[in-house]
């Protein structure tokens, strides 16, 4: 799990430190920019300057410049420094002590205010709350005192504002905002000296080991843990990390995100705050000191300053690609958004996602290695390019460099293990499928799907009919030899068809139906081309094939014709007599395509109907001068004719009863063309003499009179009667042909004209079932007319009742109310009224209206003079 996330680089030599005195050592650092501060045990303060440089191998160097050092005028070690860059101070912590001095003269800055006197540790808040720029926040421990004092230190003086009481006597604090956290002698503990709210941590001895109190972002802290671990804990007692597992010997930390540094008795071991494992461990002896400024990580023992370079993020996530530790290069990534620009970033991390995805396609991880190709927006030609020929020959891609991988093709991956390289194939034909669907494949859409065609070749995918019959981007040049190559002539002709060049593809599935090339891909390939032609705009192409699929198969091969839209005007539609006269070489396909024409689309053309109706009925013929005709056949051709004779009206009678006037066996189609000469009397002489079939006498009464009104089917049926009753026809009158007619029609005949027909030797028995039906038709009929008459006489009433209504009020007339035209009173309660409901006496209104033609006589006559 190793990645190499620093470098250990000398900043301060010895000599610079120590020069010829040999028990100098270093007790406190403090860095600020290029300021570094060095804290000795004989009171002194060094300061030097640190000038950053590259070396000849390109790697990071410190060369550290001394400017003065200042003796503090006391014979204890200065045991703390910080530098307040504000107020270019620097506050020091010596003999229990903190005073100030200049940053640039390290000279004694004397103030006014409160004397720090017996301070066992202080830290600055990197938070600070109060908002002045010119001032530092500082929490102090006190020697002997449970409590910390808040101060601020300004230019000139120190105040404190804040005491705040504790359980037991800190050891070590960190200060970030209101919160300040402690180690006491026990357990570590968070305060808010605003509120005064406090939260108990864990335990830990001090006794035992040093603590650690670490301030590592706004809230968070990092402590020394009991059982060598790391803890952390926001300012609710909280922990939101896992913690890491270090030394028990640790005796500084540090943080450089997103990497915690622990310093123990003979190493620098550097774990990663994401997955807390072990990351690098660097030996150094007598390691001293361990803090972090500002993103530098500064290291120190007794006698020399060193600095732990962090490598490039970007290095370190390529080391762990490198070694294919791809989860952890992602995370690695991800966390380093926070110190790289967005735009970078973006870039960065889409990188990094395509090369993790090849490793793990070359590990066959294919779902993981789908995942971040799509969210790493790969150009899905990378990885078309590593399947020799995929790529069009017209394709411009070159592989992105430095290169995502280090494959130089399938061939390179597989070794070759066929088993892989099929793994490989489906692979990439299941990432093609979802890439050219979305819109990653904006750009290069004939790339894909010519590599996407050739893979189904290759691989007798069934999705390559799918991808043909689509929008698709394949290219020609380049998939037409791939799919010759592999034997999918069909789908060749597709992809013809697909790029308007529907005669190369009728040529290739021609080649195929005859047998010339082998594909099964379809076994009824021959229905699927006469399909084709059957909507093909290109009546050339029509013509020229629809020889070759008649003489294959006229049943189906006419299909060609029925199944397109008849017209005789619309461009690229065929004209029927076209047709028909193109078929009259193909005897079986010209029937069925006048049946076509007068049975299907119910053409009302004479020609047509005429025209399937001599083929039925010279096939029919030709059944019957035929020996070894079979009966099944004769009869279904009879059935044809008789059906097209009976539906349509459209037909040559006479041009067809020539052609079957001689033959004896067509009686019953010579009764029904006869029929429709209305020549009733003929074709029910036929029917009943000839044929001696009554059952077909009486339907075809009723065919006959089917759309004419009910006198015209009574006629009919008495006619059919009177052949039957006839005595002086051949074999005589057919006494019970005529009574099963009566009995089964009885409500189609005039009983009374019937009754008068019949001999009176026929007994009313055998007639009961006409009579009864006779008789109840009659009552039916008289029943109606009386409901008839009943609502009609209603409807009269009805209509009185609203013409009264209509008229308003009641006309009140009385003796002493006059007639408007004679002024005389009423003697009578009759009378009529006037428009308004004037009443007047009826024989003025008579006399009025008698009077009204003679006066208009007068006026014409007077007019005409005039």
């Amino acid at each position: 799990m190793s990645v190499k996330a620093f470098e250990l680089v000398p900043a301060v030599e010895r000599e610079q430190v120590m020069g010829e005195k040999v028990r100098i050592n270093i007790e406190c650092i403090e860095c600020c920019g290029q300021h570094l501060f060095l804290g000795t045990n004989d009171c002194f303060i060094h300061h030097f300057i640190l000038e950053e440089h590259m070396t000849a191998k390109g790697k990071l160097a410190y060369k550290a410049q001394k400017l003065l050092h200042k003796y503090l005028g006391l014979k204890k070690p200065v045991a703390e420094l910080k530098a307040a860059s504000a107020l270019e101070r620097l506050i020091v912590l010596c003999d229990s002590t903190i005073t100030v001095v200049d940053m640039v003269t390290l000279e004694l800055v004397p103030f006014g205010g409160i004397k720090l006197k017996g301070v066992t540790a202080f830290c600055i808040n990197e938070n600070p709350v109060t908002g002045d720029a010119f001032c530092v926040e500082m929490a102090v421990v006190l020697a002997r005192r449970r409590a910390v004092q808040i101060c601020t230190v300004h230019e000139d003086r120190v105040d404190m504002l804040k005491e705040v009481t504790t359980p037991e006597q800190p050891c070590a604090l960190s200060l970030d905002g209101y919160n300040i956290c402690l180690a006491l002698s026990t357990q570590y503990m968070i305060l808010n000296y605003s509120t005064g709210a406090s939260q108990d941590l864990f335990p830990y001895d001090c006794e035992e080991r040093k603590p650690i109190v670490k301030r590592i972002g706004r809230e968070e802290f990092l402590l020394a843990g009991p059982g060598g671990l790391g803890m952390f804990a926001n300012a609710e007692g909280i922990s939101q990390r896992a913690p890491v597992s270090w030394s028990e010997s640790v005796i500084a930390a540090a943080v450089c995100f997103p990497y915690v540094v622990a310093l123990d008795e003979s190493f620098v071991t550097v774990h990663s705050m994401l997955d807390q494992q072990l990351k690098q461990t660097l030996s150094f002896r007598d390691g001293h000191l361990l803090q972090d400024f500002e993103g530098k990580v500064v290291l120190a023992s007794s006698k020399a300053v060193y600095i732990l370079v962090p490598l490039p993020l970007e290095r370190q996530i390529q080391d762990l690609l490198a070694s294919h530790r791809v989860e952890e290069a992602l995370t690695l990534t991800e966390a380093a958004q926070r110190n790289i620009p967005k735009e970078k970033y973006q870039i960065l991390h889409k990188r990094i996602l395509q090369q993790a995805g090849f490793i793990q396609f070359g590990q066959l991880q294919f779902l993981e290695a789908k995942e971040h190709f799509r969210k790493g927006q790969l150009d899905v030609r990378e990885l078309i390019s590593l399947y020799p020929l995929l790529l069009p020959a017209s394709s411009s891609f070159t592989r992105c460099h430095p290169p995502l991988h280090e494959f130089a093709d399938l061939n390179h991956l597989t070794q070759g293990d066929q088993e892989k390289v099929q793994r490989f194939k489906c692979f990439l034909i299941s990432y093609l499928h979802e890439v050219r669907s979305s819109d990653s494949a904006n750009g290069f859409r004939e790339d894909v799907d010519t590599a996407l065609l050739k893979l189904y070749a290759e691989t007798g995918h069934e999705s390559l009919l799918d991808l043909l019959a689509s929008d698709n981007a394949c290219l020609l040049a380049d998939s037409a030899p791939w799919l010759e190559k592999h034997h999918k002539y069909y789908a060749l002709g597709l992809l013809y068809h697909y790029n308007g060049q529907d005669s190369a593809a009728l040529q290739m599935w021609v080649k195929i139906v005859n047998g010339d090339l082998q594909d099964s891909t379809r076994p009824d390939l021959f229905e699927y081309v006469v399909d084709f032609l059957s909507f093909c705009s290109n009546l050339d192409l029509v013509w020229r094939h629809a020889d070759w699929a008649l003489q294959k198969d006229q049943k189906i091969g006419v299909q060609i014709f029925t199944k397109r839209p008849i017209s005789e005007e619309k461009m690229g539609q065929l004209n029927p007599n076209d047709v028909i006269a193109y078929l009259e070489k193909h005897s079986q396909a010209l029937l069925l395509y006048l049946e076509h024409l007068v049975l299907e689309k119910k053409l009302q053309k004479e020609k047509y109907h005429t025209h399937l109706a001599v083929l039925y009925t010279d096939k029919v013929l030709g059944l019957i001068s035929r020996p070894s005709a079979n009966e099944e056949q004769l009869s279904a051709a009879r059935q044809k004719l008789q059906r097209l004779l009976k539906e349509s009206n459209l037909c040559r009678v006479q041009l067809l009863l020539g052609k079957i006037q001689d033959s004896e066996l067509l009686l019953l189609e010579r009764a029904t063309l006869h029929g429709k000469l209305e020549e009733h009397d003929k074709a029910l002489h036929i029917l009943v003499h000839q044929l001696k079939d009554s059952p077909a006498a009486e339907e075809y009464c009723s065919w006959a009179s089917a759309s004419q009104d009910r006198s015209y089917r009574q006629k009919l049926f008495h006619q059919l009667l009177s052949v039957y009753l006839d005595p002086d026809l051949p074999g005589g009158a057919q006494t019970i042909a005529a009574v099963d007619l009566l009995n089964r029609h009885a409500e189609d005949f005039d009983a009374v004209h019937v009754l008068k027909l019949l001999p009176e030797e026929w007994s009313l028995p055998l007639l009961r079932p006409f009579l009864c039906g006779a008789l109840r038709a009659s009552v039916h009929a008289r029943c109606t007319s009386q409901v008839a008459v009943g609502l009609a006489r209603a409807q009269n009433l009805q209509l009185q009742h609203d013409r009264l209504k209509y008229r308003g009020g009641p006309i009140l007339v009385s003796e002493k109310k006059g007639c408007q035209l004679c002024h005389n009173t009423f003697s009578e309660p009759d009378c009529a009224c006037l428009p308004g409901g004037t009443p007047v006496h009826i024989h003025c209104v008579a006399k009025k209206a008698l009077d009204l033609p003679k006066r208009q006589h007068e006026n014409a006559h007077r007019s005409n003079h005039t």
